[in-house]
């Protein structure tokens, strides 16, 4: 991972003290496959603005400006500056409204984390606000202005420090009542193999390593097995054609029971899916996010170029 950078210097405030403290972003996209738009001559193509007015005529990036519709068709335009200085002009004041126990806020209205470092002179006070939510329990709720925007924010405490986590408001969450979705008793029978399972297939804890991404191995596979001159089919998936059968529910969760017991005791998800069928294209390898050489070509076929160079 890239050395950390700071995206902004703020002040926590914690009734009247304030702690200064540097931003940063925990979280960083991962690399992800990027197929680009090509002519059916294999040409590359770029995207252009043209006028609504005049459809002919092409706007140069450089000449774009922005502006706000204030009435049908009526925009007032704001200089590069302008919309700095609105972005500037909010408080770095990350102000403390409340505490509250740590996991009281439901995680579907988690938006972006951030990382909250102390600044200089800030390292006697964030580490206090840190030792004290950890031994309260307890996580911040705080306001917070931030390009142009005003967050609501928790600031929960780890023992390597402060997260910052960005909060969607109650109107940027749909309900699951908006669904209207039959609620359906389970038998007892059913409701005691359904608890086994979970049981035979539970985690103490989350490990984020367990997992990695398979989809994106499976692309990069099949882009391989493309540049030899393979052709690239669907793959299957049995799955799909059960899924409108009526079923036993109880005789699945018996038969699922099974299987896991045959597995060994309290199989982990990644192992449970490594017995899962290949992709029909070509067998999966270790392909990693900089992975650029092709499977070895087959003995007619020319050799292929690396994705690499098909990418300039």
């Amino acid at each position: 991972m890239a050395t950390a950078r700071s995206i902004a210097s703020l002040s926590l405030g914690f009734g009247l003290v304030s702690i200064p403290v540097r931003l940063y972003s925990a979280t960083e996209g991962s690399a992800t496959v990027h197929f680009n738009l090509l002519s059916k001559e294999g040409e590359r193509v770029k995207q252009q603005y043209v006028s609504a007015s005049d459809p002919q005529k092409v706007v140069p990036r450089a000449e774009m400006v922005k502006g706000y519709e204030f009435e049908k068709d009526k925009f007032v335009i704001f200089k590069p500056e302008e919309l700095k200085a609105l972005e500037e002009g909010a408080s770095h004041l990350i102000d403390i409204v409340a505490f509250i126990p740590a996991d009281a806020v439901d995680p579907i209205y988690y938006d972006k984390p951030y990382f909250l470092a102390p600044d200089k002179r800030g390292g006697k006070p964030y580490n206090l606000l840190k030792k004290a939510m950890l031994e309260s329990g307890r996580c911040a709720l705080a306001k917070w202005a931030w390009k142009a925007k005003q967050y609501v924010v928790q600031v929960r405490a780890q023992e390597e420090g402060l997260i910052l986590q960005q909060l969607l408001y109650a109107d940027e969450v749909r309900s699951l009542q908006d669904l209207e979705i039959e609620q359906l008793e389970p038998s007892a029978s059913e409701l005691k193999l359904a608890l086994q399972l979970i049981d035979q297939i539970s985690e103490e804890s989350y490990d984020p390593t367990m997992f990695e991404d398979e989809e994106k191995k499976r692309i990069l596979a099949a882009i391989d097995a493309k540049i030899a001159g393979e052709e690239i089919v669907a793959t299957e998936h049995p799955e799909d054609a059960a899924s409108g059968q009526v079923i036993d529910l109880a005789e699945m969760l018996k038969a699922s029971l099974a299987r896991h017991s045959t597995s060994g005791p309290k199989a982990r998800p990644a192992a449970a899916k490594s017995s899962a069928s290949p992709p029909a294209v070509t067998p999966l390898r270790s392909v990693s996010s900089k992975a650029k050489r092709a499977p070895k070509a087959p003995e007619k076929a020319a050799p292929a170029p690396s994705r690499a160079r098909m990418k300039k």
